[in-house]
């Protein structure tokens, strides 16, 4: 399992896909979590607003399986 450090209390998943490097842009999130299966905590997520805290895992079909981490 990868682990994503942010400085901040959460980010969101459109921001965490990009900072991944899965998607390119905010605006291909929309379309990304259409057409991928996304889980945050194990539940199927397509809200690319979604927020995610530290300890928040997230598994994406075919890529992988991530952790949020607080970097202090």
């Amino acid at each position: 399992m990868n682990e994503v450090l942010i400085d901040t209390e959460y980010i969101t998943l459109g921001q965490f896909l990009k900072m991944v490097d899965v998607i390119q842009s905010g605006g291909h999130a929309k379309i990304f979590l259409m057409e991928h299966q996304v889980k945050v905590n194990g539940e199927k997520e397509t809200r690319r607003g979604r927020k995610l805290h530290p300890d928040d895992i997230i598994s994406i079909e075919q890529i992988g399986k991530f952790q949020i981490k607080y970097s202090s």
